[in-house]
């Protein structure tokens, strides 16, 4: 049986040509020349595959994947972006907005279809191990990034099934855990890009925050603060030009059920347990 795909493109001829390509591997495909229609219609053909322009005559493909990815019945879907944008910025705004992959055009045939494929491995390797739902942001080191992406991730809690408090929580150690990433991790590079998970498991909500630093030991950390000496720290903090306090790591443990960081000490997995029903 042949599996679906939906491009969302208002150029006709490259519709034609999205159309012939998706049709070789098997997918066959709906054009939309529009993007306000895309939502709706993901959400009642479940299809497996999404091919969206960002320059659309109606609404942005930024707004649409968004849409797609905050809501729990479609946000496992693939979102492929292929656009004539390819700024930094532009290709940064896609991925935090939830895009799987993102093409920029002129393109080839071959990278297209690696986008394609490795957008489809995501979604099988999802399903393979039983995940519910899972979202990959990647963020510029800025604060302001990572309070958009707050502001993201905490919409899409709503529909998680944790209850108010757990859902304030976690934000709060998102901030304080992504505010590592960027001034310690990248020392405030702001062109360093920070990468976040989100993924809901049957009985769990789960956040990777990764940043491209070096790393460090979680146990030996002169600018965080210590269940010992809580102050020690801000001497460190002071001569690096990092924020006044540094209870972050101290803070987030308090406020999850489990942290824990990689042995690079560059990637921290924070928990949220659905309560027992």
């Amino acid at each position: 049986m042949a599996g679906r795909a939906l491009i969302v493109e208002d150029e006709v001829e490259l519709s034609e040509l999205f159309t012939e390509i998706l049709h070789r591997r098997g997918l066959d495909a709906v054009v939309l020349h529009e993007g306000a229609p895309a939502p709706a219609w993901i959400r009642d053909h479940a299809p497996d595959l999404v091919l969206l322009d960002l320059m659309l005559p109606d609404k942005s493909g930024y707004a649409v994947c968004e849409e797609v990815k905050l809501d729990r019945k479609t946000n496992l879907i693939p979102i492929v972006m292929v656009t004539a944008r390819s700024a930094h910025q532009d290709m940064v705004k896609g991925l935090a907005v939830g895009a799987n992959e993102y093409v920029t055009k002129p393109f080839t045939l071959d990278q297209l279809n690696a986008a394609i494929d490795r957008a489809l491995a995501w979604r099988d390797e999802l399903c393979r191990c039983g995940a519910k739902e899972e979202i990959h942001f990647e963020l510029k080191s800025d604060a302001c990034f990572l309070e958009e992406l707050n502001h993201m991730l905490s919409s899409l809690f709503l529909y998680s099934g944790l209850p108010g408090d757990s859902i304030r929580q976690l934000t709060t150690a998102i901030r304080e855990m992504g505010m590592n990433a960027i001034e310690w991790g990248h020392r405030k590079q702001g062109d360093l890009l920070v990468n976040i998970t989100y993924r809901i498991d049957k009985d769990r909500v789960v956040i990777v925050i990764r940043d491209s630093g070096p790393g460090f030991n979680p146990a030996r950390v002169p600018h965080a603060a210590d269940p010992e000496d809580p102050v020690k720290h801000m001497e460190v903090r002071d001569a690096l030009g990092l924020r006044v306090g540094g209870f972050g790591i101290l803070m987030a443990r308090g406020l999850v059920d489990d942290l824990q960081y990689n042995d690079a000490g560059n990637e921290v997995r924070l928990v949220k347990y659905f309560a027992p029903r």
